[in-house]
């Protein structure tokens, strides 16, 4: 069974992993992987090139002069193809470029990929990676001591580890790929490939042996240079009539009624 040394962040060597025979070990397939490559390539154009045909051209109703007796060469158009400003002909048109691969072909064409990685000395394996905070400085410095130069494809296990995926965002050489979600043409385009142990564990099928890494800490609002934010104003209080107010109100009204002639009264 393949194996290769896997090493800590300061690049001692920790053991040698042994890894699975039926992704390392298999055959390498060249016209296979450059069909997956070229389909995958074809999956990403747009399709949206168009052209006008000498139908779609504006103008060239009229013919331009007479069929004979003008010495120049018969023509019915002056949006033909062979004249400036004509249509096109046989130019591209809106389509479709996808090209069907299988799942098969696509599972052989990556296990193939895998076997040349490690075959050609590109495969590098790191227990942890051990980064804190979100620093492109660190991150440069840890791939200058385990001596990855040139393109390098980082693998982990799963998305979400914010702190390494924005450590290496920035560094142009450096791509950043998840374990299921492997591309051929990454393999094959890099001139190393640094898988973590929990990348290879996924990729395995097992579950990571390390936990998964936490988020990054936002920072505070002072530091990030953001206004703090206002407190609401207070509303005032509003004041509840006391009873003497209502008392004294009953007593104007009482007083401003006249009084009513009882019967008794002489006139």
């Amino acid at each position: 069974m393949a194996s290769a040394p896997l090493v800590d962040r300061s690049g001692k060597k920790l053991s040698d992993r042994e890894l699975p025979a039926d992704l390392f070990e298999a055959p390498v397939n060249v016209p296979l992987m450059h069909q997956v490559v070229v389909a995958g390539a074809a999956a990403q154009r747009a399709g949206t090139h168009s052209t006008k045909t000498r139908a779609e051209v504006s103008g060239g109703g009229r013919k331009p002069w007479r069929q004979k007796g003008t010495g120049r060469a018969r023509h019915g158009s002056n949006r033909s193809p062979i004249w400036t400003g004509g249509g096109v002909a046989h130019g591209p048109k809106p389509r479709d470029h996808s090209m069907r691969v299988n799942k098969k072909m696509k599972r052989n064409a990556l296990r193939g990929a895998l076997t040349d990685t490690l075959g050609s000395g590109k495969l590098a394996l790191v227990d942890d990676l051990g980064l804190e905070e979100p620093r492109t400085k660190d991150a440069q410095a840890l791939l200058g001591t385990l001596g990855l130069h040139g393109k390098v494809l980082l693998v982990l296990p799963a998305p979400g580890d914010e702190v390494t995926e924005l450590s290496f965002r920035n560094l142009p050489y450096v791509k950043v790929s998840y374990a299921r979600s492997l591309s051929v043409y990454d393999l094959l385009a890099a001139d190393r490939v640094l898988f973590t142990a929990a990348a290879l564990d996924v990729l395995e099928g097992k579950e990571p042996s390390v936990p998964p890494p936490k988020p990054a800490l936002e920072k505070p609002a002072a530091q990030a240079g953001a206004r703090a934010p206002q407190a609401a104003p207070e509303e005032p209080e509003q004041v509840e009539e006391t009873d003497t107010e209502t008392e004294t109100e009953t007593e104007t009204e009482t007083e401003s009624e006249p009084d009513e002639p009882q019967e008794g009264d002489e006139e």
